[in-house]
């Protein structure tokens, strides 16, 4: 499948899996970002993406950005939708710096991924009373 993209700066590569055996792709930084300590920073990943019809685009951490970092994805997962891809569109990565020093991301490093799940839009059908009894509260299952 073919997804349209635009690079705001040309200059860096597209993402890309990085194995055959990859789920995501990994979004590369766009310009060299701080992040104070204790403080949420949006970070550009230098891209527009169209998504195709019945797919939404979930941005989730890198398995090492907490590890190499200590930063972490404050709304993960994210999630582009459908029709975010305008002019001034540039996905953002949003993170927060948990330690107690300044933490520097480079231009071109990767720090996120982008996956692509398949959607449904679904119409809801409002109804006078629940189907089945209660199974019981949050944690009932054991």
């Amino acid at each position: 499948m073919k997804v349209k993209i635009h690079r705001l700066d040309p200059d860096l590569p597209l993402p890309k899996y990085e194995t055959n055996g990859s789920f995501a792709f990994d979004f590369i930084t766009r310009e060299t970002t701080k992040i104070p300590a204790k403080k949420r920073v949006l970070v550009p990943a230098n891209v527009i993406i169209e998504c195709p019809k019945n797919l939404a685009l979930l941005i989730l951490p890198r398995s090492s950005l907490f590890k190499k970092k200590s930063l972490i994805l404050p709304n993960s997962p994210g999630l582009i939708d459908r029709d975010y891809c305008g002019e001034t569109d540039e996905i953002m990565i949003q993170v927060y710096n948990m330690s107690d020093k300044e933490v520097v991301v480079e231009r071109g490093e990767k720090i996120a991924q982008g996956l692509f799940v398949k959607t449904e839009t679904i119409e809801f059908v409002d109804t006078e009373k629940p189907a089945k009894k209660s199974r019981g509260g949050f944690g009932s299952t054991g």
